[in-house]
């Protein structure tokens, strides 16, 4: 009886690391396309993402804003940088998360002006 318990239990750990295994690998395919999909502007934002340790997710959170406009940006921040001074009772460290929110969506920005500049001069080239 216990030999046969032992078999199950093998059996069905094999099946379930086969079938981890297969999730693994197409997780693994997956995020290769998508990071190849995102092309060179992706990777230039997973490296800020990488250097400011915020994501463009969790700085958009933060400053609550949805998309990438600068003026919204400036006014949220503004705000939120004031309602968080330590002098009127606010949290240093929220106050510092506000500021490397601004940092990192100020550095997102500069990367889709420099996306779109490459962009409009790779078709001025081609005419």
């Amino acid at each position: 009886m216990a030999k046969y318990l032992a078999q199950i239990i093998i059996v069905g750990a094999q099946v379930v690391g086969r079938a981890f295994a297969r999730a693994v690998r197409q997780e693994f395919a997956a995020s290769r396309a998508a990071a190849e999909a995102r092309g060179r502007a992706g990777r230039q934002s997973a490296a800020a993402s990488s250097i400011s340790g915020m994501s463009l997710q969790e700085a958009q959170q933060i400053l609550n804003v949805t998309t990438l406009n600068s003026k919204d940006i400036q006014q949220n921040y503004d705000h939120l940088f004031k309602v968080n001074d330590k002098s009127v009772g606010g949290s240093f460290y929220l106050q510092s998360k506000v500021v490397r929110a601004k940092e990192r969506l100020d550095e997102e920005l500069q990367i889709e002006e420099m996306d779109q500049a490459r962009k409009k001069q790779t078709e001025q080239s081609k005419t």
